[in-house]
């Protein structure tokens, strides 16, 4: 390309040539170089953006590939894959949510609470020692070093604290301390503290049952829906509990049980043991507060057992309510002596051995009945197997291993065989709901399991007739709630030790049943080794103090049974009926001595 006209300032256009041919004054027009060089400058600028492109896609390429290379190792690679669920299994799962458990009316007796759980990755954590620092500042409870040790630990998971509040579980999350986390856990909750602790028992901090139903029926419990019914009533079992204890402390006794039992189906509406603990604080448990004494503990019963000494004699037909018994004097037998507490020193029907509490006419009623039906019966009434109760804490009957006639004797008053306070108060339900076993269950709506006859109808009915003149007329006077219809019987028996029976050491126990007349309710109080005081004289016995706790316990739950007062006789009528009552007895007592 040229340029052919390119006037510059310094050099002048040439002039036109003049006519006539001479040409003017003109300088030479050189070739001009620049063009060339601008088109040089371009293609190097363009190989340069070009050599850039290039060298950065294969950067880009290289880099891709290398990704792509170590997604494919992991995918593939043998020694990935343990360390992947390695890393899985220390994860911590959350719980099963379980069940709720409620008494017989619907009322909630135990649940589950959403809370927090914290833990750690100590590969996450920048600087442990500083972690633990800002953290035991927010839980103090946690030990400083500890957690510095924790957290500067190999491990990939390690558990801090567990059932965090959401205001704690605030404070601690707004540390931003990284390698700290949050599992969603559940905290077992008991709305009523102590009031059925030994029935519902304790969870670990996993939620897995320790005791108690918790125990009996975890599979259930555990990722159950609805709530799980039992038969207590926590109304009955709060009022009962409070006349217990404060029983026992007036009588500074190791300890105590209450039990309520329909006598129909065996459902248990109150059980309780003292000492009790709080099962939001399993820790509590430790020690006698977590026995329990109701279906564990086995005692021998005293005097409460004459009852079915009495039942046996008198179904097995070797005896009748008038036949009489000599008691005039106390019985010596194989180096041992068997008296009476308050000793009539006299003969005795069967109606006055239960009302006198005589030990000698007991035992002589059980020779006549016969060691072999003696064993056959109290079989039948459940009494020397374990109760079949739904709890895992169940004791087994203390028996003799060779029944000879001395233990035939002392077992008919209540020594030489020890049973539950349970396993007591069903055998009671038999003697009065018609002559049927019943198995005791905390179950609401449980069918009964057994309706083996024990006793004859006409034998019950004479038993309840029995229980009722002890509780007018003999050792129960102190349970007589008028109104109420109490029969029943009172129990003091002395506690052997490791030489025996030395000290006055006794069990004092009141079982009873009512309304007499058409029997609901069978009920026991129990106090372990209480203390007599001035205004009992002395006395410690079953009389003085279970009787009154019974009494007090049934006028103030009967309304919640559904069970209302008999109207007393009034007037004139009344009075003359009382009379003609106390006159026929006396009559029916002149003509049996």
């Amino acid at each position: 390309m040229r340029i052919d006209h390119f006037n510059h300032p310094h050099n002048p256009a040439p002039e036109p040539a003049r006519p006539g041919g001479a040409p003017g004054r003109a300088t030479p027009s050189p070739e001009i170089a620049g063009p060339v060089q601008l088109q040089g400058v371009q293609a190097q600028a363009l190989n340069t953006s070009r050599n850039r492109l290039i060298v950065t896609g294969a950067l880009l390429a290289l880099a891709f590939t290398v990704i792509a290379g170590r997604l494919v190792e992991l995918a593939v690679s043998q020694g990935a894959g343990p360390k992947f669920q390695a890393r899985i299994s220390e994860t911590p799962k959350p719980p099963k949510v379980r069940a709720n458990i409620a008494d017989r009316n619907g009322i909630l007796l135990a649940t589950s609470l959403p809370t927090a759980a914290l833990y750690a990755n100590p590969n996450h954590v920048l600087d442990a020692k500083l972690a633990a620092k800002r953290l035991h500042k927010v839980l103090p409870e946690l030990n400083e070093a500890a957690l510095a040790k924790k957290l500067s630990g190999k491990n990939t998971f390690v558990w801090l604290h567990r059932n965090l509040t959401p205001g704690r579980q605030f404070r601690v999350n707004a540390l931003g301390v990284p390698g700290l986390y949050f599992q969603g856990m559940e905290r077992r909750v008991y709305p009523h503290g102590a009031l059925a602790a030994h029935v519902l028992g304790v969870t670990d901090i996993d939620g897995n049952g320790l005791s108690g139903v918790e125990k009996q029926f975890d599979g259930q419990l555990t990722g159950g829906d609805g709530a799980f019914g039992l038969s207590l009533d926590i109304r009955v079992q709060a009022m009962f509990r409070d006349a217990l204890l404060r029983q026992q402390n007036k009588f500074s006794a190791i300890g105590a049980v209450g039990v309520l039992m329909d006598v129909r189906n065996g459902e248990v509406i109150s059980l309780i043991s003292l000492p009790g603990f709080d099962p939001n604080h399993p820790v509590s448990a430790a020690g006698d507060a977590g026995f329990n004494r109701a279906t564990k503990g086995v005692y021998e019963m005293g005097s409460t057992f004459k009852l079915f000494t009495a039942a046996m004699a008198l179904d097995a037909g070797v005896t009748t309510i008038n036949s009489r018994f000599d008691a005039t004097k106390p019985i010596r037998i194989h180096g041992f002596t068997i008296s009476d507490y308050h000793a009539e020193k006299r003969w005795l029907t069967v109606t006055e051995i239960l009302v006198h509490s005589s030990n000698i006419g007991a035992a002589k009623m059980a020779m006549k009945l016969g060691t072999a039906r003696q064993k056959k019966y109290l079989r039948a009434f459940g009494l020397t197997r374990a109760a079949g109760i739904e709890l895992p804490e169940v004791g087994t009957p203390l028996t003799p291993d060779r029944w000879r006639d001395i233990n035939t004797m002392t077992i008919a008053y209540g020594h030489g065989i020890a049973v539950s306070p349970l396993q007591l108060t069903a055998a009671v339900a038999a003697l009065v709901n018609g002559g049927y076993r019943v198995r005791p269950t905390i179950i609401k709506g449980s069918v009964p399991t057994s309706s083996d006859r024990v006793l004859k109808a006409g034998t019950s009915e004479k038993m309840r007739r029995l229980m009722r003149m002890v509780v007018t007329a003999g050792t129960g006077r102190k349970a007589d709630a008028e109104g109420f219809l109490l029969g029943g019987k009172t129990g003091t028996a002395d506690k052997p030790g490791r030489r025996g029976y030395r000290g006055r050491r006794v069990i004092s126990s009141f079982v009873a049943v009512f309304p007499f007349d058409a029997p609901r309710y069978a009920i026991l109080a129990l106090f372990d080794e209480p203390k007599g005081l001035k205004e009992t004289f002395g006395y410690a016995t079953g009389g003085w103090v279970a009787a009154p706790v019974i009494k007090a316990v049934v006028q103030r739950l009967s309304p919640l049974l559904g069970l209302r007062p008999r109207e007393p006789a009034v007037g004139l009528s009344g009075a003359v009926a009382k009379s003609k009552s106390r006159t026929q007895r006396r009559k029916k007592s002149r003509a049996a001595n």
